[in-house]
């Protein structure tokens, strides 16, 4: 098969992990009032996923590297498509824990694999670009995924939801199926160990450890805000007459942002070097994240409606919380395709699914700790300071990130590399 068709169906499979994974981050606040987690609990139905997640990533780049990523690619999706029949089945708490347990394996190998494909087929002087590409298909489907996952739980409830997300799976299994070629271009021994040993790769992780933190909270926290109940913290919009779908409008905001604009940024990073979107991307991120606590007052400032055709009565906070979630997508499209060209530049010649499981692994102890800290602030606290732990996480990591290249480079570290 020709490059441009093998990686129209790898888009196109990131398309369909995303659209999963998305969809059920939209209804988390739909589940967290159905099943009235609590602390421990409430932290571990972000958690569940994330702490799968980790206990995949080794043996799915090693597995990747030594065998067909093709071969493991479908077994992943075909995993995703059974998991997604599970979901209607839940009844409790834990229920739901483990089955998004479940969606964490299959969403690692989906999403690991595909990856790794992708930066495989790229060529170099345009990896960027095309991971730019990759990305936005994902965000693509964020939008489709929070947006459906709204309208038609709504209307139909979680059968309808869940059955959308098996037929896309599937689709995605057929896709790769036909179109994508068997992977030859194995290696030997464990190129984990290796690329995690590598200079440029142990500088990026030293700022990702810890925008893990920052991404994980405010991702995870800005549907949670929007949409539980004023006495928990929140805006409570799920108590509008269409409440999910306002949710998802929220999540949607950034999703569209970033969709538009990593191309772009993506080859900008193959033109003018990595480094500096990554500092730049990172800091403005965090600048934003310290302002979503002050939606409802910025509202009241400006005057905002609080009643919206449609969605009925939310609250003069809802257009705020839209545009900076907006915000948020650019500054996340900044850094990250600049990122994830990094890693697949340093992988390229010893093991392109270890270095993107490198990248994975590194996030996994901030997206795992994370939501656990966020529920105990959630809950003894105050919702408003799970967003400055992730504005604070944010900064500490730009600034490490800083120090080093410039300890390591001088003055221009930013422009090193």
């Amino acid at each position: 098969m020709t490059q441009r068709r093998q990686l129209q169906a790898l888009f196109f499979t990131r398309f369909a992990n995303a659209f999963g994974i998305v969809t059920l981050l939209t209804l988390l606040p739909t589940y967290i009032d159905l099943l009235d987690p609590q602390g421990f609990v409430l932290g571990m139905f972000a958690t569940g996923l994330t702490l799968a997640q980790a206990g995949t990533v080794v043996p799915v780049s090693y597995l990747g590297d030594r065998f067909d990523k093709r071969t493991i690619l479908l077994a992943g999706l075909a995993l995703a498509t059974a998991v997604y029949g599970l979901f209607p089945l839940v009844g409790s708490s834990w229920g739901f824990v483990f089955v998004r347990g479940l969606q964490g394996v299959a969403a690692t190998v989906a999403g690991l694999l595909g990856l790794a494909l992708v930066g495989q087929l790229a060529r170099e002087s345009e990896r960027g670009n095309t991971i730019g590409m990759s990305n936005s298909w994902r965000f693509a489907a964020a939008i489709g995924g929070s947006l459906s996952a709204g309208v038609l739980y709504d209307t139909f409830g979680f059968d309808a939801v869940f059955g959308l997300l098996m037929a896309i799976s599937g689709l995605a299994f057929l896709g790769v199926l036909v179109w994508v070629d068997p992977d030859e271009t194995t290696t030997d021994g464990f190129a984990f160990t290796d690329l995690a040993l590598n200079r440029r790769i142990l500088t990026i992780t030293s700022f990702r450890a810890q925008y893990a933190v920052a991404v994980t909270l405010v991702r995870t926290w800005v549907p949670i805000f929007a949409g539980v109940a004023a006495a928990r913290g929140g805006l409570g919009y799920n108590a509008a007459v269409h409440g999910a779908t306002a949710v998802a409008v929220v999540l949607a905001a950034e999703k569209f942002t970033n969709m538009l604009a990593q191309p772009y940024t993506g080859r900008l990073s193959d033109e003018f070097g990595r480094a500096r979107f990554v500092f730049v991307g990172g800091l403005c991120y965090g600048l934003v994240a310290l302002v979503v606590p002050f939606t409802p007052a910025i509202g009241s400032a400006l005057g905002l409606p609080s009643v919206f055709p449609y969605f009925g009565n939310l609250s003069p906070a809802f257009l705020p919380l839209v545009a900076l979630n907006g915000l948020l997508g650019v500054a996340d499209s900044i850094r990250e395709p600049a990122s994830m060209a990094l890693f697949a530049d340093e992988g390229s010649d010893s093991g392109v699914a270890s270095s993107f499981g490198v990248r994975d692994l590194v996030w996994r102890p901030g997206a795992v700790l994370a939501p656990l800290a966020g529920g105990w602030l959630t809950t003894n606290v105050g919702m408003e300071w799970v967003f400055y732990l992730g504005a604070a996480s944010a900064f500490t990591g730009v600034a490490a990130f800083l120090g080093i290249l410039t300890v390591r480079h001088g003055r221009a570290g930013l422009a090193a590399w």
